[in-house]
């Protein structure tokens, strides 16, 4: 395997070769510190606010996309082979203002300005794919982007007024994308990039088979994939994670299969990526998966890396469990299958060795009967992490409930079934008292914490109400159907 020591990307329009690149560099620093690119702002350095929103452009599959990136915790090492876009190089025609930029300051979209160019890189994203969007469109493009001056009713006018002032057609991202796709094609070497001082060193293998020879020789080190989780490592804790070992770009791990009885996808899909499919094969997630964070953390953040970190409050886990997924592991040559449950072994501890990753998650289709839902409650409805996520799946046949699987996140230190509460519903009717008594059954399956998110107390009551609320949504004889707004 030929090795490289530095990481190559367009930055703008210029060719950037960088040497010496650390695991823990982000790409908010390298352009603001290095490059002097001061209109990306820093703000909360963990992917909430939106002020250092820059746009990132990807081959895959051939096809040059971009899409909205936090670079406070994006790390430099990953964009090898990227077209990275910032606030600096929009433009309009004959040097005017870009159509987004002039939009927003005849809709009186901004005030003091420092949210502004995130604010502008995520409408500018949106614009490209969606020039005339609806509101709702536009309010799902910027949840990313918090705003504390002007208010969001101007900005969603100028976003939406955007196209008055210009198409995308006639934009040069749209005029250049066939250059710069080929000029991206052609930092593709086929190496395997090692940069950056011994104890902090970054990787980025050529391909799968040499992730795994990668991880085989640094057992230890940190992988990172979409940087949602990672990134605040760094940014929030000061923890190092050299060596670390980058596999954002691998396309291998990019698949997405659609087969008769399942949804086949690869570990380093992200969220968005996923969408499409997703709302295809399971409609009740729809709506969950707008609320997990924001758009720029859900085109960064993976499926796979959701549930590699462990997390008890992660927003995939709960969901997938309840549905039946399995997952893929490889070390080596060598791969073994295993319930998505069963990888979650203890708070902090999954069944993974150290050279070991997870390399697909596959999920059964619904079968005639089953009746599915997802719920996420959190205390700001966008982009906010859980105070409990639940997944239900129930099969009904001739109004008896003959299976169910119900998971949740945050009631313990990993992503949990009920068994207690599965095993007063499995055999008993479809009816309001069989799930009464399942929600009863939830107090000998979680003795919930409290924490700055939600008490103990408020978990347990959350727990029993959705279980309730489940049963109202599915219940065809319910005089007046419950169906909220938000979940």
């Amino acid at each position: 395997m030929n090795h490289r020591n530095e990481i190559r990307f367009l930055l703008n329009g210029a060719d950037v070769a960088v040497k010496d690149v650390p695991a823990d560099r982000t790409l908010l620093d390298y352009i603001r510190l290095e490059r002097r690119l001061t209109g990306t702002k820093e703000g909360c350095a963990e992917g909430d606010c939106g002020a250092c929103t820059v746009l990132v452009g990807r081959l895959h599959g051939g096809v040059l996309k971009y899409e909205t990136v936090n670079a406070c915790i994006r790390f430099l090492a990953s964009l090898d082979g990227c077209h990275v876009v910032t606030i600096e190089h929009l433009k309009g025609e004959n040097g005017d203002l870009h159509p987004i930029q002039q939009s927003m300051v005849d809709f009186h979209g901004s005030q003091c300005g420092f949210c502004t160019p995130g604010f502008v890189m995520s409408l500018y994203a949106l614009w490209m794919e969606n020039p005339e969007p609806t509101e709702t469109e536009v309010e799902t493009a910027i949840q990313g982007n918090l705003c504390r001056c002007t208010g969001y009713q101007p900005i969603i006018a100028a976003a939406m007024a955007a196209n008055r002032y210009g198409t995308p057609a006639n934009d040069f991202l749209a005029t250049e994308r066939e250059q710069i796709a080929e000029h991206l094609k052609s930092l593709q070497d086929g190496c395997r990039v090692v940069t950056g001082p011994k104890d902090n060193r970054a990787i980025v293998p050529a391909n799968v088979g040499d992730l795994a020879e990668v991880l085989s020789e640094f057992p230890e080190a940190t992988i990172v994939a979409g940087s949602t989780d990672v990134g605040l490592w760094v940014t929030k804790f000061m923890r190092p994670i050299g060596p670390a070992v980058f596999i954002g770009h691998l396309d291998e791990l990019k698949s997405i299969r659609l087969t008769d009885s399942s949804l086949e996808i690869g570990a380093g899909v992200t969220y968005s990526e996923a969408q499409e499919a997703i709302r295809k094969v399971f409609p009740h997630l729809e709506a969950y998966w707008d609320r997990i964070a924001g758009q720029q953390v859900r085109n960064m953040g993976t499926i796979g890396g959701n549930i590699a970190n462990g997390s008890p409050i992660g927003d995939t886990p709960p969901v997938l469990i309840a549905l039946d997924a399995t997952i893929t592991l490889r070390k080596g040559q060598t791969q073994r299958t295993l319930p998505l449950e069963a990888f979650f072994i203890e708070y902090g501890k999954q069944d993974r060795a150290p050279d070991e990753f997870v390399e697909s998650i596959t999920v059964p289709r619904p079968r005639p009967g089953q009746r599915d839902a997802a719920y996420k409650i959190s205390k700001r409805r966008d982009e906010d992490i859980s105070s409990v996520a639940a997944g239900f799946s129930v099969t009904i046949e001739n109004g008896i409930i003959s299976d169910c699987r119900l998971a949740f996140g945050g009631l313990a230190g990993t992503p949990k079934r009920a068994e207690a509460a599965e095993a007063a519903l499995r055999g008993s009717s479809w009816s309001a008292a069989t799930f009464a008594t399942a929600g009863k059954a939830l107090e000998a399956d979680f003795s919930p914490l409290s924490d700055w998110r939600a008490s103990a107390q408020y978990r347990s009551s959350v727990a029993r109400n959705l279980l309730q609320r489940f049963f109202l949504s599915h219940d065809d004889q319910t005089a007046e159907p419950v169906e909220l707004l938000s979940a």
